[in-house]
């Protein structure tokens, strides 16, 4: 065996020439981008807040009216399109979001149930999952619901709204 701090047999060399392949693949095939969005996304609870970060952000507001323990069409929603990288990669981008949940089977503060209640009644919500996109200055551009295919046609009607209203200011 040599003097050489650095002399690696063969098996040594064998494991760390495939650890380095391994890496080279990994990070072929996952972009850094990718990694990074598979974080999960920050949704406020709190409306006030959600506007003054909007404003301050100069971003739109995405209010998702849910029942996240109990409809089967939002927590096909969240699945399909929120927790994908394609979504939160736009949402970090260009959204500040706001969940507005009425869960059936947790508890939430009084204070937040009501203020979930009186965004319900404000914007007129009665179905779930209701979606409602706000200006950065809290105007409602656009309500809408599911929406079938994945975070694709999603994010292409939320663009499509977001630059109607950009082009009305």
């Amino acid at each position: 065996m040599s003097s050489n701090p650095f002399f690696l047999n063969k098996r040594s060399k064998r494991f760390f020439s495939l650890f380095y392949y391994f890496l080279l693949f990994f990070f072929a095939f996952f972009p850094l981008g990718y990694l990074l969005a598979s974080e999960n996304l920050r949704w406020l609870t709190n409306y006030t807040q959600a506007l003054a970060e909007a404003k301050r952000e100069n971003k739109m507001v995405l209010m998702n009216f849910t029942g996240s323990d109990w409809c089967p069409w939002c927590q096909k929603l969240d699945k399909e399109v929120f927790s994908t990288p394609e979504f939160k990669n736009y949402a970090q981008k260009n959204l500040v979001l706001l969940e507005v949940d009425f869960p059936q089977h947790k508890s939430q503060p009084a204070e937040l149930k009501k203020q979930n209640e009186d965004l319900a009644n404000q914007y007129n919500v009665d179905s779930f999952p209701t979606l409602i996109l706000l200006s950065p200055q809290g105007e409602e551009v656009s309500s809408f619901g599911y929406i079938p295919g994945g975070p694709q046609p999603f994010i292409e009607k939320i663009e499509k709204l977001r630059q109607k209203a950009i082009s009305k200011n």
